[in-house]
């Protein structure tokens, strides 16, 4: 995975001096962003209005499509917050998104005080669903950069929910094997397998399984590949990781008769940094880190810990659906990972799993008297034999083996009705990462812009950090960027931390946001984190955040400076 310097993010070369009335500029009509056909198809061209300019072609780097919308403003002397430059933008940028393949909440949340008076008429209001997107929608729709934390309805779910709601009205116990819409419930798995390799990188859909939740997985692939021994007995995790996780680790470490004081191993970052480096990573032998948004790179990284005799497991839960996955290629031996954030199936949705071919291709590897241990159920057998109900256990060849029970079939559908729009995305998932990129790059370059943003090399002590010059024009409240800047090292995420730390300025910030109809995610007591979903999410969303949170930060900083 290459790697690019943050001078290459912050880099304006190649962008004219504007001079003379703004005013007096050409207009939009006049600029054409596009993709260069053929062998270029990841290079962006921007022609510029002056002839004598003649055209800049950008690089493919990552690191350049992050910063085309800095150079285009640029040539237009037009700021990046401009309304209109980023409806502008939305309107040619490569991939415009699906954004109305999916139902936004309205800005308008009722209490549940106000919910059950407007109930009162009948109980079987369940709401209508609206088939189709109109321009009120559209108008009062929130600004949703929360799809890290759950991701949005697609407008297909609910019509194939109700489908398979049908289907057990009129056919009963026949869905498992006689369906009206060719989806019997005894394979309903195999519908999302083959999406959810491709989305990981598994060479084969029998690498992937889909069942359970992520902790449950979590528990169900350690029950087999953690087998502490007393030389080799620790876990190896990032600080900060999400609490589950870490109980699960705990928890297993335990039932072993192990204590976690000694047995888990949490990696922080250096002091003054917020984020982990790779070279502190190995020497101390997950993918995107839900609190900081870092994308840590898992080929190296498992490639480092095979070359010490680890077994390395990844949770991918802010991975799948964010950024590519080749888990299969890298070697890595287990992942787990959820479906309710970037893969949109909704709020407790059923989750999945993978193991590399390597653990199940040789049957005596897993289970019986020489294998590892696996937990073991009846829909991990083979399904030519599974509804026989024989006594004798034959696990399947794959990652199903893994599997207990039959799946929730709800779940199942809404989970496939969002891997389908995956399927008919431009470009796939390298086209929802390079969407993602300009995206999150130009989020970051709009908030980098605010009179309170504070630079993350003063951001931890702040307002201390500060010399006597530079506090003079500190602001009372600021806020920085925990997550990476350079784009192949984060996903769909800036983490803001609200300074000065510890004293919770988040909880009020992330309060009148929610007012202004801007949802994010917020992480106590500094932490708010918003996510561009590049298959839902605009410019102008981004755009409108950033304003909306500048509104915020202003109004608190009327008071007089902090001073020395």
């Amino acid at each position: 995975m290459p790697g690019y310097s943050v001078t290459q993010l912050s880099s304006d070369a190649g962008v004219s001096e504007c001079t003379g009335d703004s005013k007096k500029q050409p207009v939009f009509a006049l600029y054409l962003l596009e993709l260069i056909p053929e062998d270029k198809s990841n290079d962006r061209a921007l022609f510029l209005p002056n002839e004598h300019q003649g055209f800049l072609e950008m690089s493919s780097t990552p690191a350049h499509r992050a910063i085309w919308a800095r150079r285009l403003s640029a040539s237009g002397c037009l700021s990046l917050t401009d309304p209109n430059f980023a409806v502008y933008l939305d309107s040619i940028a490569c991939v415009g998104g699906l954004r109305s393949e999916f139902r936004f909440p309205r800005k308008e949340v009722k209490s549940n005080s106000q919910r059950a008076d407007n109930n009162t008429e009948s109980n079987d209001q369940t709401g209508a669903v609206e088939d189709e997107p109109n321009s009120e929608d559209e108008s009062n729709a929130c600004v949703y950069l929360c799809g890290n934390s759950l991701g949005l309805q697609n407008r297909r779910t609910a019509e194939m929910v109700l489908a398979e709601l049908d289907v057990w009205a009129d056919q009963a116990v026949q869905g498992h094997f006689v369906h009206s819409e060719g989806r019997n419930w005894k394979n309903i798995t195999d519908l999302v397998n083959p999406i959810l390799a491709r989305l990981v990188g598994a060479t084969k859909s029998t690498e992937v399984a889909c069942t359970g939740s992520l902790t449950t997985n979590l528990h169900i692939l350690m029950t087999t590949f953690y087998r502490p021994t007393k030389e080799r007995y620790k876990i190896l995790c990032e600080a900060h990781c999400f609490p589950s996780d870490l109980y699960a680790f705990t928890s297993q470490i335990e039932m072993h008769g192990l204590d976690p004081n000694d047995a888990l191993i949490s990696l922080t970052p250096r002091p003054g940094e917020f984020t982990l480096r790779l070279e502190d990573i190995t020497s101390a032998i997950n993918r995107v880190q839900f609190y900081t948004g870092q994308a840590f790179p898992i080929k190296q990284i498992t490639a480092a810990g095979h070359q010490q005799g680890c077994i390395v497991g990844w949770d991918l839960a802010h991975a799948i659906g964010n950024i590519p996955l080749e888990l299969h290629d890298w070697q890595v031996d287990f992942a787990a990972w959820c479906s309710y954030k970037y893969l949109n199936a909704g709020p407790g949705a059923i989750a999945g799993l993978f193991v590399h071919e390597n653990w199940t291709s040789d049957p005596t590897k897993l289970g019986g008297p020489h294998g590892r241990p696996r937990l073991a159920g009846w829909f991990g057998h083979n399904p030519a034999t599974r509804f026989q109900m024989p006594d004798q256990y034959e696990p399947i060849r794959g990652a199903g083996q893994f599997v207990h029970s039959n799946s929730d079939v709800l779940s199942v559908i809404s989970l496939y009705s969002s891997l389908q729009l995956f399927g008919s995305y431009p470009g796939g998932m390298s086209g929802l990462r390079a969407r993602s990129e300009e995206l999150t790059g130009y989020l970051e370059m709009c908030l980098q812009g605010l009179s309170s943003y504070v630079d993350p090399r003063y951001a931890i002590g702040y307002p201390d950090s500060l010399n006597e010059q530079q506090r003079s024009r500190a602001r009372a409240v600021g806020f920085t960027i925990m997550t990476p800047s350079i784009p192949a090292q984060r996903g769909s995420q800036l983490s803001l931390s609200f300074l000065p730390s510890g004293k919770g300025l988040m909880i009020e910030i992330a309060r009148q946001l929610l007012e202004l109809g801007i949802v994010a995610d917020e992480r106590e007591p500094d932490v708010i984190r918003f996510s561009p979903v590049p298959m839902y999410n605009s410019f102008e969303d981004c755009r409108k955040t950033v304003e909306a949170l500048n509104s915020i930060l202003e109004a608190q900083n009327s008071a007089p400076a902090i001073s020395s």
